[in-house]
């Protein structure tokens, strides 16, 4: 898995990252939130009444955009190719 960096902060970004358009990159970064959701990171969302995977909040934090996110320098162009390739091979 590439190095990702995820902001384990609340307060706001005048830079939002870009949305995850990506499959494989919307894997990796929830990976990465539910590690820190594990760890003792509070979640971003308001949960209900009952038990909820850590996994399940990482994803629908990450799909709700709640999620800041980098790529390293040099893996940002990799990642624009391989959408692009997946959107026109799809």
């Amino acid at each position: 898995m590439a190095d990702r960096h995820i902001t384990d902060d609340t307060t706001e970004h005048p830079a939002a990252a870009p949305p995850i358009t990506s499959r494989f990159l919307f894997v990796d970064v929830a990976a990465q939130r539910a590690k820190q959701l594990r760890r003792g990171a509070l979640p971003r969302l308001e949960l209900g009444a009952g038990s909820h995977k850590l996994e399940r909040v990482a994803m629908e934090e990450v799909r709700a955009g709640l999620i800041d996110y980098s790529l390293p320098p040099g893996l940002e162009s990799a990642a624009v190719r391989a959408e692009y390739q997946e959107r026109t091979n799809t």
